[in-house]
C-alpha cells in the first residue's frame, strides 16, 4: 500500500495532541511502562492515558506487552523513535523555572537514551572520539565502520557479526536536539550503550531518559576515549530548557 497525504496527516495529528507526544517523548528511554507511569507523566487521568495509549497503537506507534494484570508499552521499533528525536530539533523548548526542573534538564542534556543508544553531550563526544581515533567514518547519514574500528568494537566487547544480522541500520548518524550534532546510533549505538550499562560506566535514572556517570565510567571514558567528562556539557545560554 502506498503513503497517502491522508496517512501522513494522521500521524501528525496524533503527535500534535500534548498529552501523547508527551508519553512517547517519556518512551524515549527505551523501555516498557505501565498505562499508570505514563499518565502521571503526561499529568492525566489514567482512563485518559489508556484512550491515547489506544489510538497511538492503532496507529503502529507502540507495542504492548502483557504481565500478569499489567499491559506495559513501548516505542514499536527505532524509526519510531528517530522520528520523535528528528521533532525534537525543530520544537522550541519550553523554559523552565523549578530547580527539579532545571536539574532534570542538565542530566539530560548531559547523557540521556535516546531509544536505545547514547545520547547528550556525552553521546555526541563519543562519537567525535571514534570519528578522531579513526575507528568510524562519517559519510553523510551513516557511520562507516573502518578496519580499525572492527578491532576496536571487538575488544571492547561487542560482537559485530550477530550487530550486523539485527534487522536495523547498523551505524546510522542520529541528530542530536540538545546540540545539533550527531551521536551514534542503529544496531551499533546500540550495542554501544549496552556495553557502558553492563561496564556500569552509566546507570539509568529512575523515570527518566537521563543515564548518570558512574565513577567507573569517568575513568572508563578517559582510558578508552580520552574524554575529560567532568567538562563536556557546556551551556549556549543563560536560560533553561526541558525536554
Amino acid at each position: 500500500m502506498g503513503l497517502h497525504p491522508q496517512h501522513v496527516a494522521a500521524a501528525a495529528s496524533l503527535l500534535s495532541e500534548s498529552s501523547r507526544s508527551i508519553m512517547l517523548t517519556y518512551m524515549l528511554d527505551g523501555r516498557f511502562h505501565t498505562s499508570g507511569e505514563l499518565a502521571r507523566a503526561a499529568g492525566i487521568t489514567p482512563q485518559t492515558a489508556s484512550f491515547h495509549l489506544k489510538k497511538l497503537e492503532e496507529a503502529g506507534f507502540l507495542d504492548q506487552t502483557k504481565q500478569g494484570r499489567h499491559r506495559y508499552y513501548g516505542l514499536k521499533d527505532p524509526a519510531i523513535a528517530q522520528v520523535i528525536e528528528s521533532l525534537l530539533t525543530i520544537t522550541p523548548p519550553a523554559q523552565v523555572s523549578s530547580f527539579k526542573q532545571a536539574a532534570e534538564d542538565q542530566a539530560i542534556r548531559y547523557a540521556r537514551t535516546c531509544y536505545d543508544h547514547l545520547a547528550g553531550s556525552l553521546g555526541i563526544q563519543v562519537a567525535k572520539a571514534l570519528v578522531d581515533s579513526g575507528y568510524i567514518i562519517q559519510d553523510h547519514d551513516q557511520f562507516i565502520l573502518t578496519a580499525k574500528g572492527e578491532a576496536f568494537f571487538s575488544n571492547f566487547g561487542i560482537n559485530l557479526e550477530t550487530t550486523r544480522r539485527k534487522r536495523r541500520s547498523f551505524s546510522h548518524c542520529c541528530l542530536d536536539w540538545s546540540e545539533r550534532k550527531h551521536h551514534l546510533a542503529g544496531a551499533l549505538g546500540s550495542e554501544m550503550l549496552e556495553r557502558f550499562l553492563e561496564m556500569e560506566w552509566l546507570r539509568r535514572k529512575p523515570e527518566s531518559r537521563a543515564l548518570l556517570l558512574t565513577e567507573k565510567g569517568r575513568n572508563g571514558f578517559a582510558e578508552v576515549f580520552g574524554l575529560d567528562t567532568a567538562n563536556i556539557h557546556k551551556t549556549h545560554d543563560n536560560k533553561v530548557y526541558l525536554r
